[in-house]
């Protein structure tokens, strides 16, 4: 599987941006698909998965009600809608795909990556 990310900016504080992650190569619905972030100095951490059929989400108390993730399977794409940004969002953000949700560690195939910059 190869992925794509793309739709990362600079934007400020409070304003919003929409990644999307286009997949090729295998049967996109197989794949649970999630998004990570690394800021500079930091490790990679997790931000938000869904499931192959996209009736299950996985999302962290830290950006609940501010991100969304969903997917067009018949488009083979992901996305992230994030809204009401802050400076501690700015990072690069990853997509990947794997058998099924959980750490990083889960994920077969990466994307490479999208600068998120938000300016207070």
């Amino acid at each position: 599987v190869q992925l794509q990310a793309s739709g990362g900016g600079l934007v400020q504080a409070g304003g919003s941006l929409r990644l999307s992650c286009v997949a090729s190569g295998r049967t996109f619905s197989a794949y649970a698909m999630a998004w990570f972030r690394q800021a500079p100095g930091k490790e990679r951490e997790f931000v938000v998965a869904i499931s192959g059929s996209g009736n299950r989400i996985y999302l962290p108390d830290s950006v609940k009600g501010r991100f969304t993730i969903s997917r067009d399977n018949a488009k083979n794409t992901l996305f992230l809608q994030m809204n009401s940004l802050k400076p501690e969002d700015t990072a690069v953000y990853y997509c990947a795909a794997g058998a099924r949700p959980g750490p990083k560690e889960m994920y077969d195939y990466w994307g490479q990556g999208t600068q998120v910059t938000v300016s207070s």
